[in-house]
């Protein structure tokens, strides 16, 4: 169940509008944005990484909105789409996302995730593989439980104090220069961590939850398959855990294409927009 709240304009889209919606669970309401242009052409679905929200995209929304439905969200808990209990998991967060996707008539969705966001279209390719249209791992690595060790999966779960006792301002020194290069990337992360300054039990708590899940999904050792037209995108500079070495197994066992980023960090689409922009549509063109 939904409803329409507010008309806003989105930070980047230089005036045009999108449509500011909400989805109602059980566990708490998310906050979502839309512009839809024909049910019947592809909607990219940008979902972005831990802790960040609707603004990691606001580039590619910039660039695709008009030529394209476009559709991006604040992850549960996440910024707006917060108070949230944590009493759920990927499997969870991709029905609410099929939800919406029924309620919005999205039929063609491209699912364009970023770190976080490519777990969970990785998840909504398992639960719907019949639905998704095209995917595009952006800074991601696969969810098959054979690409991590037994430690990683039990330091996974246990990242929640981690994030709790490390100084504020390391957080935000790692959660900025640790994942973008660019300064517009560094600024950009920047104040989407100020979202949760004063209050980094949140922030914790988001962390700590989405690593957990990540692990669970993992350890359910399930084919996670992808079936439709799909890229792999990764910075060259992307120092966020093994993100390089994930990416080079995953394109080595599956053959899915594999395209590195000059000069982009953990972020590449905040790093080199123009670049990605133009990865990410000659994926959909495989599907028009």
């Amino acid at each position: 169940m939904s409803h329409d709240i507010v008309s806003l304009r989105f930070s980047a889209e230089g005036g045009r509008k999108m449509l500011e919606k909400t989805y109602i669970t059980l566990l708490g309401t998310i906050h979502y944005w839309i512009h839809m242009i024909d049910t019947d052409i592809a909607t990219l679905v940008f979902l972005p990484g831990l802790t960040a929200d609707h603004r990691l995209f606001e580039k590619q929304i910039e660039y695709f909105q008009g030529k394209y439905n476009v559709f991006v969200w604040d992850a549960p808990a996440h910024a707006a789409s917060w108070p949230f209990q944590f009493d759920f998991d990927l499997f969870d967060k991709v029905k609410w996302l099929n939800g919406i996707f029924k309620q919005e008539n999205i039929t063609r969705p491209v699912i364009v995730g970023q770190s976080m966001g490519g777990y969970v279209g990785q998840t909504y390719a398992e639960l719907y593989p019949e639905n998704l249209k095209g995917f595009v791992s952006i800074d991601s690595a696969p969810l098959q439980r054979k690409y991590v060790t037994g430690m990683e999966l039990w330091l996974l779960k246990r990242m929640e104090p981690v994030y709790f006792y490390y100084p504020w301002k390391s957080l935000l020194k790692s959660g900025t220069n640790g994942v973008a290069v660019s300064e517009y990337g560094r600024k950009l992360m920047y104040e989407i961590m100020m979202v949760y300054d004063g209050d980094k039990k949140r922030y914790s708590q988001i962390a700590g939850h989405g690593f957990k899940i990540l692990a669970n999904a993992m350890e359910a050792n399930l084919p996670y398959e992808i079936k439709c037209p799909a890229l792999l995108i990764c910075g060259e500079q992307d120092h966020a855990g093994s993100c390089i070495r994930y990416n080079k197994a995953w394109h080595k066992n599956t053959g899915i294409p594999l395209e590195w980023i000059k000069g982009a960090g953990h972020n590449s689409n905040t790093d080199k927009p123009e670049i990605v922009n133009r990865l990410i549509e000659r994926v959909v063109k495989q599907i028009q």
